[in-house]
């Protein structure tokens, strides 16, 4: 997998695990590309890198997506906090 997919994969767990986005309590997804390097956010590639990051996090279960208020919110999977610890850990 990129390096760069892996990082925005981390710096997106590490934002949610730090504001206690676990299970019931969520946020916007708009939320998971604040905070992220300009240089990433601003490029079409970076765009695209973002993109296949959250569709990674989905794709391993590490995100819960709640339909609410005709936003999306996510939160980080409760069921699998260990594997999504070992990751922050292990890619810092």
């Amino acid at each position: 997998m990129d390096k760069d997919i892996i990082n925005i994969m981390w710096l997106m767990l590490s934002k949610l695990n730090r504001m206690g986005k676990i299970g019931g309590s969520h946020t916007e997804i708009i939320n998971l590309y604040k905070g992220l390097p300009l240089h990433i956010k601003s490029s079409k590639q970076g765009k695209k890198k973002i993109d296949n990051a959250i569709e990674e996090l989905f794709k391993k279960e590490f995100l819960l997506q709640k339909p609410s208020t005709g936003e999306i919110h996510v939160s980080l999977n409760p069921r699998k906090i260990k594997e999504i610890m070992e990751f922050i850990t292990t890619n810092k």
